[in-house]
């Protein structure tokens, strides 16, 4: 198929991640990427745009649609995440190039947790040929936001950007015991969290954004490691630790994400939280590690540092498990345009 893919081209992005996906299992793939609009505007008005749902953006969003994409003979329009495109954008989408458009979000757009943030892509969804989604709840919630079709798949590791590197070369700076990697999100008390691990011993090292607003930054400041990681940082900070805590965003409603596979595929024994869908995918204790709360994750982590061959035995398990029920990106972005007719 000849697609055009309307989403972020950062090469760090899990957008591009899945486009570069559906070139290697065969298509055609235009990357056009519609946040350049907001590159121009600055970030005090981007984020003005992001609190009013992009809705004063929409004309810019049309010029943009008018004057940026190539009118190439394509089979589908896939667009990535969908925050910045309106009803009468995706209209206009489909009377430029008459084809289906595909709409995957690995957001919770119907869950409310960023404001205003996808009130124009709710308006379109009636629009869409087909909607992707990462939550079964969000199945029935378009489907009453007037969609015409909508699929749900688990979120997913990239095959080639999430590989493991040649042990070798992970620099000392990015092993660790115990890991958490990822942005403190207000209101999930995450920091809470990571507080509870350090009184209870455990040698936690914190990576990512936001960590100095936290109200316990004092004690947390001295197992902080660094800001966000990209690309092989990344990579080698889980490929680097023994054991990687997973934290999941309540105001998304997660009961998985994206870390649920990287995690294990990169090659560290993942640590999460005890959820139905984790239970599901993974045997517990056996692919992963699972909990209820601080204390139980203490303990955990505790009796997993004193016994490294569990700790690799689990590693082990859970890569293999989430390879063979086919969890990375060229599996699901072939599910995905299976499903389309």
């Amino acid at each position: 198929m000849n697609i055009l893919y309307l989403g972020q081209s950062g090469k760090a992005s899990t957008s591009y991640h899945r486009a570069k996906a559906l070139e290697r299992i065969g298509h055609t793939v235009t990357i056009a990427n519609p946040y350049e609009i907001l590159d121009d505007l600055g970030n005090l008005i981007s984020k003005l745009h992001y609190k009013t749902g992009y809705r004063f953006l929409q004309k810019k969003v049309q010029n943009w649609i008018n004057t940026s994409i190539p009118k190439n003979d394509i089979d589908l329009v896939w667009i990535n995440s969908g925050e910045l495109f309106g009803l009468k954008n995706i209209k206009l989408l489909k009377t430029k190039f008459k084809k289906p458009i595909l709409l995957y979000n690995n957001d919770d757009p119907t869950g409310g947790r960023d404001g205003n943030r996808f009130n124009m892509l709710l308006t379109a969804i009636p629009e869409y040929d087909m909607c992707v989604v990462m939550r079964e709840l969000n199945v029935d919630e378009y489907y009453k936001k007037g969609a015409k079709k909508v699929i749900r798949v688990f979120m997913s590791y990239d095959e080639i950007e999430h590989a493991p590197l040649p042990k070798s070369s992970i620099e000392e700076k990015f092993k660790s015991e115990v890991s958490f990697i990822g942005t403190n999100i207000p209101g999930d008390n995450r920091d809470k969290f990571l507080l509870t691990l350090i009184e209870k011993g455990i040698p936690i090292s914190i990576w990512g954004a936001r960590w100095e607003r936290s109200q316990y930054w004092l004690q947390l400041k001295p197992f902080f490691r660094g800001n966000s990681l990209k690309g092989k940082d990344y990579i080698a900070a889980i490929q680097g630790s023994k054991i990687c805590i997973g934290l999941l965003s309540k105001g998304n409603r997660d009961l998985h994400t994206t870390r649920t596979f990287e995690i294990p595929f990169v090659g560290s024994l993942f640590c999460a939280e005890r959820t139905s869908e984790h239970t599901d995918l993974f045997k517990e204790n056996e692919e992963a590690v699972f909990w209820t709360n601080a204390e139980e994750c203490a303990e955990k982590c505790r009796n997993l540092l004193n016994n490294e061959e569990l700790i690799n035995k689990i590693s082990e398990n859970g890569r293999t498990k989430i390879i063979q029920t086919k969890r990375g990106n060229e599996d699901v972005v072939r599910h995905i345009l299976n499903s389309i007719n």
